[in-house]
């Protein structure tokens, strides 16, 4: 009998996709041969993980997930809205956010820990349920958000099921206040950054080339129009006040209540809580956002444009 050794399980996983400990199992029945242990990992289904790794996942659920003054939270993506809404996925996307608080945001740290009903690290419980549920299974991405006195808020939008669902957000508000009316707040805030999808919390944390892009094609449109340089001046701060409304959250307008900014709702409230408020950060995440869009089926399309 083979030694199964750390080699060799990596590389019966290389090439089958299974999870580590199915190809250490599969290793040990068959006595350290690769051929049959792959065999082995087919026959049980274990191998099929490795057919749909390159396939697309731009579905799935945001799972969000708060301990204390700790929030974290995880996009799962599949191939379709239709397991999203299976049982099976929702369930493996709660055990992996509430993982999630002792990664602290780090996905590859996400991965290698151990989930507890099973023993397997999260990166081979995703890799058993490829195998279970039949389609591609990613972990994109994690995000964190801790402060150590206050709350962090959360809200999720598009709920499939609690702490499930489409759009998610967290939001860090450190003061000593009433934690109640914080958490109360907190949600609101989360609310209105899933709405208005603010790009920083306050103007001096924007990134300075997204600024000064903003600032140089402003400037280019003031010059255009023929005005003394006094005036562009003015025309091109007068741009950015209103660039700052539209995305810097303490600048923006409350959806919560239009009468208000974001920066007098918290100031409000930090005057009958008597403690300041401060927004130590958000981080809002929207399934799917930055992926390639789905593969058109030809056959399909023809057959739709045929139908009509």
């Amino acid at each position: 009998m083979a030694e199964i050794t750390a080699n060799l399980v990596k590389q019966l996983r290389d090439q089958t996709g299974a999870g580590m400990m199915d190809c250490k199992t599969a290793l040990t029945e068959t006595g350290g041969d690769l051929e049959d242990a792959t065999d082995w990992l087919r026959k049980k289904g274990l191998a099929a993980a490795a057919k749909k790794a390159g396939r697309l996942t731009a579905e799935g659920l945001i799972g969000v997930q708060i301990e204390a003054r700790r929030g974290a939270m995880v996009e799962v993506n599949s191939e379709t809205d239709f397991v999203a809404r299976n049982e099976s996925f929702q369930k493996l996307v709660r055990t992996i956010a509430a993982l999630a608080p002792r990664a602290g945001g780090d996905l590859e740290a996400l991965l290698r820990l151990q989930v507890p009903d099973s023993g397997r690290s999260v990166a081979d419980e995703i890799t058993q349920a490829i195998s279970v549920i039949g389609e591609n299974i990613n972990l994109r991405r994690a995000a964190a958000i801790e402060v150590d006195e206050g709350i962090v808020g959360s809200y999720v939008h598009g709920v499939l099921a609690p702490g499930l669902g489409k759009i998610g957000v967290l939001v860090g508000l450190h003061s000593a206040g009433d934690a109640e009316q914080l958490a109360a707040l907190g949600k609101q805030l989360a609310m209105h950054i899933a709405a208005a999808r603010p790009h920083a919390v306050s103007v001096d944390r924007l990134d300075p080339t997204l600024v000064e892009r903003e600032r140089a094609i402003y400037a280019e449109q003031a010059r255009a129009s023929g005005k003394p340089d006094s005036i562009i001046d003015k025309m091109v701060e007068g741009r950015m006040r209103k660039y700052h409304e539209e995305v810097v959250l303490l600048e923006q307008v409350f959806v919560i209540d239009t009468s208000l900014k974001v920066k007098d709702a918290i100031d409000r409230l930090a005057e009958t809580l008597g403690s300041s408020i401060a927004v130590t950060g958000f981080v809002r995440f929207a399934l799917g956002e930055g992926l390639a869009p789905k593969p058109t089926n030809l056959a399909d399309e023809v057959a739709q444009l045929a139908g009509a």
